[in-house]
């Protein structure tokens, strides 16, 4: 099943798409990669959907990706007495370590790094920004604070704090054994959220290793100041808008995501866009046209993917979200400036065999009107290298590595085949081409321009471009 777009789509499954019938049906609508959120569920809820995944899998024949999303650490407020209290512009509140129930007067924030981290000045955010705190005074178990933004708070809110960095691992406890279990049940991705550092995303290389490939969640201001250093330790990013735009003004959120869309797509790893994009489909059958367009926005803008998330795992119209969020990619496709302003882009080249090869591939396929480009590849960066230039030709990738397929499944513009390896040159031309025809990518009389590595088969070594007819 080929898809006419090449966004990619990510949904997230959830009580409203856990059977294996409504599975199979949102991958028919057009999901390319199957998002577990690990916040949620149980073990055996979780081994349950990897197996219904690849259940699906084998009935239709393509390579899935499946994205396990780790949950970080989460700061919550502990207990109130009454369950929570109402706090007003200009009123004061002490934060501290004791456990005893909150009152008006003060509230239990159980996490010592905190107050590690405070000082006077700083903003804490509780309930995603819908109270706001600044600090007065602090020392290493208590914060006292001036409420900036009333509201109410309750029991356990999140509390966020834009302005700092604080001294815990990305990975908590709960992450390892998520990650450990993930990783024996065959993930193709993992996911870390609540990345503040490049030190946080070495800390989940060592884990992951290279059983899956590694997602960062950008959801900290203090990730994106180092975003270049986070983007060269990754194997892809997500712009987590939620989270973003509750620790830096809404205002930002846009510049932000085109800034790391660019940069990710310089650097050849693919990114992917998330939160609130069609919202509204949680409860109603369309979504708003700013939310069309907020879709096509991230398309135009080079994603590699878009993502639902409430949306599919809890909405009431899951298909639906899936469908014109599928139709909305394919019609940006069809806007001739969508090739033109992505190609645009200058982009730096390394000074390597198969950087040039990949480079030409693209050339050569726009030159002769390619119906595709053939990657052969074993790693996936042979096929890395032809998306970063965003061809307007499909990628078909072909991979002796199943779990490359299913990793590609989230890259732009590849259509993923798991292939045999080939021996010589006129099996790697047949095999191009009888795939690319049953693929119905490629049809009799067109052209394909293939690139390949020499000795077959090896990682790395891409240093051959041929030009194959598909004989009528």
């Amino acid at each position: 099943m080929r898809r006419q777009r090449s966004a990619k789509i990510v949904a997230t499954l959830g009580p409203a798409s856990s059977s294996l019938a409504r599975i199979r049906t949102l991958f028919d609508a057009g999901v390319d990669v199957f998002r577990c959120n690990f916040s949620h569920g149980t073990h055996d809820d979780h081994r349950a959907l990897f197996a219904t995944i690849r259940q699906v899998e084998r009935d239709v024949g393509r390579p899935i990706g499946i994205l396990a999303d780790m949950q970080g650490p989460k700061l919550r407020l502990g207990d109130f007495a009454d369950g929570r209290i109402a706090i007003a512009h200009g009123e004061e509140i002490r934060l501290d370590l004791d456990p005893k129930p909150g009152n008006k007067q003060r509230a239990p924030l159980p996490h010592p790094e905190v107050f590690a981290a405070l000082a006077s000045g700083n903003e804490l955010l509780v309930d995603d920004g819908k109270v706001r705190l600044k600090v007065l005074d602090c020392g290493r178990d208590f914060a006292n604070t001036e409420c900036l933004v009333g509201g109410v708070l309750s029991n356990h809110k999140g509390v966020n704090l834009p302005h700092c960095v604080l001294p815990i691992s990305a990975v908590t406890d709960k992450d390892r054994a998520d990650l450990a279990f993930a990783l024996a049940e065959g993930a193709d991705w993992i996911a870390l959220s609540f990345v503040q550092r490049p030190e946080d995303v070495a800390e989940g290389r060592k884990l992951v290793g290279d059983a899956a490939g590694l997602l960062v969640k950008l959801e900290k201001p203090s990730a994106i100041r180092r975003l270049g250093e986070i983007i060269d330790l990754a194997d892809a990013l997500m712009v987590a808008r939620g989270d973003l735009g509750v620790e830096m003004p809404p205002e930002d959120v846009p510049t932000v995501q085109k800034q790391i869309i660019h940069s990710c797509r310089l650097a050849g790893k693919p990114v992917i866009v998330a939160t609130q994009m069609l919202e509204s489909m949680i409860s109603a059958p369309t979504p708003t046209r700013a939310e069309a367009s907020d879709v096509a926005t991230a398309v135009y803008e080079g994603a590699d993917a878009v993502m639902l998330s409430a949306e599919t795992a809890v909405g009431e119209y899951p298909i639906e979200a899936v469908a014109i969020m599928d139709r909305i990619a394919r019609r940006v496709q069809e806007d001739p400036l969508y090739f033109a302003s992505l190609q645009t882009q200058l982009l730096e080249h390394e000074h390597t065999n198969p950087d040039a090869i990949s480079q030409a591939a693209c050339q050569v396929a726009a030159t002769v009107s390619a119906a595709a480009i053939v990657s052969y590849t074993t790693s996936g960066a042979t096929a890395l290298r032809a998306a970063r230039e965003r061809p307007s030709s499909p990628i078909l990738v072909l991979t002796s590595r199943l779990g490359t397929a299913r990793r590609l499944a989230l890259l732009w513009g590849a259509h993923c085949v798991n292939a045999h390896d080939v021996k010589t040159f006129s099996d790697m031309v047949q095999t191009a081409v009888r795939i690319a025809q049953r693929e119905e990518i490629a049809k009799p009389g067109e052209r394909v321009v293939i690139t390949a590595g020499v000795p077959f088969g090896t990682p790395g070594a891409t240093n051959t471009l041929r030009i194959a007819w598909i004989d009528r």
